[in-house]
């Protein structure tokens, strides 16, 4: 034991019951995305760097990235977002696409971070993204998307909210408090910081940033408004088709969502957790109407949002949500093994039910029947089908319910019948 090599750090082993958990969020996240008309795609695993280095920010590629030269010494890395893997693949078939698109995937991902509670360096993350439509209605069923999924596996809004702001009202903002361009970056990650820092640091850190007194009265007065989106028609008409599509409980305005990816252009949100168990975002998206271009394609617009399974899953752990069978061994019977020469017998049998449609174990080898049947009890199968001495001269087949001990003895032929109707 104590040589045994352990697992990368960051990583996660999948036993049947972690496996089962996200198989069950990939089917809800596919019924969710197909409900709403969007196709599953995927890209590659691996990336050359500069398609982030394009327009992903400097500390995704020079800090989070897992970067390595490949044999002929281009620098590759393990991807650690999709949408400028999305944003390639379209500009590569630009015009033979129907748009709007609408492409959703599941699928892991790689970023070099410390690990802490919420947050691994491998990670399966849902993208979702419409691309070549511009309007706030297109934004409004991005946030309708992931608020069918809450509703969905039973997040409430006493749980979660989906916090929104605009990137073009708040650069204007900024540019009102004499905010040049080149200091919006370094104050756009200062405001992002907001919540991560305490009160006394938080300031300090803006003006190190580059702000005035003066302006970080300013920047505290627009971060404590509540009314300002009303000052944006995008946001105006964002609301209003919230509204209209029945989810306006779940959102909320906050000025201080900014988003850290330099892609984001106009509207902007994240999933927050609302008793602050989990303290990071569950989600996070926006409109990068700009991405296309920065990957050799030609301009269009594109909105979409990524959830990783880490944090969703540890909130739906704490609140009871995933279902409780998980990790229950996928077989319906168990056909037992009475002896040697019964076992041709038994494999036969359990070849014919598996044909019937029913999941079948047979087990691999002669054993005492009541450690058979414990066997089964231990993996949750209820039903068990006997061919002993008995039923193999007179062509049955014996079938038990383990739980309350009742059996029948059937034709062979007809024990697939049966066993289903037992099964209910």
């Amino acid at each position: 034991m104590k040589n045994m090599i352990q697992s990368l750090k960051g990583t996660r082993d999948f036993y049947p019951t972690e496996m089962a958990a996200r198989t069950w969020l990939y089917q809800v996240l596919r019924q969710i995305s197909e409900s709403f008309g969007y196709q599953e795609y995927d890209g590659p695993f691996l990336e050359s760097i500069n398609l982030y280095a394009a327009k992903s920010g400097e500390e995704l590629v020079k800090e989070q990235s897992f970067v390595f030269p490949d044999r002929g010494g281009d620098l590759i890395t393990l991807r650690p977002e999709l949408t400028p893997s999305l944003a390639r693949m379209v500009a590569g078939r630009q015009g033979q696409l129907v748009y709007p698109l609408r492409w959703w995937s599941f699928g892991p991902f790689w970023r070099y971070e410390r690990p802490q509670k919420g947050r691994t360096r491998e990670f399966f993350q849902w993208n979702v993204d419409m691309i070549g439509a511009n309007s706030p209605e297109a934004d409004a069923e991005l946030i309708a998307i992931l608020v069918t999924f809450f509703r969905q596996v039973g997040l409430g809004t006493e749980d979660v909210l989906v916090c929104i702001n605009n990137r073009r009202l708040l650069d204007a903002q900024l540019s009102g408090m004499g905010i040049t361009p080149e200091m919006k970056p370094s104050i756009s990650r200062w405001i992002d910081r907001r919540d991560k820092m305490n009160p006394e640091a938080w300031d300090a850190y803006g003006l190190e940033s580059g702000l005035s007194a003066a302006q970080l009265v300013l920047m505290k007065e627009m971060l404590a408004s509540q009314d300002l989106w009303q000052q944006s028609d995008e946001l105006v008409r964002l609301f209003s088709a919230l509204e209209a599509l029945g989810v306006s409980a779940y959102v909320r305005y906050d000025p201080g969502v900014v988003r850290g990816l330099d892609y984001y252009t106009g509207t902007v949100f994240e999933a927050q957790d609302v008793r602050g168990d989990v303290r990071r975002a569950i989600l996070g998206g926006g409109r990068y109407d700009n991405l296309l271009a920065d990957v050799g394609g030609e301009p269009l617009p594109g909105v979409g949002f990524a959830m990783g399974d880490v944090v969703i899953g540890l909130i739906l752990e704490s609140k009871g949500l995933l279902p409780a069978d998980l990790g229950k061994c996928p077989a319906d019977v168990i056909v037992t093994v009475f002896d040697q020469e019964r076992q041709g017998a038994s494999l036969s049998l359990a070849a014919s039910l598996r044909q019937a449609g029913l999941n079948v174990i047979c087990y691999p080898e002669a054993a005492k029947l009541p450690k058979q049947f414990k066997y089964a009890d231990r993996l949750g199968i209820r039903l068990a089908a006997v061919i002993g001495p008995d039923e193999a001269a007179n062509g049955t087949v014996t079938l038990k319910d383990l739980s309350s001990g009742d059996q029948t003895t059937v034709a062979r032929a007809e024990a697939a019948q049966h066993l289903k109707e037992m099964l209910g």
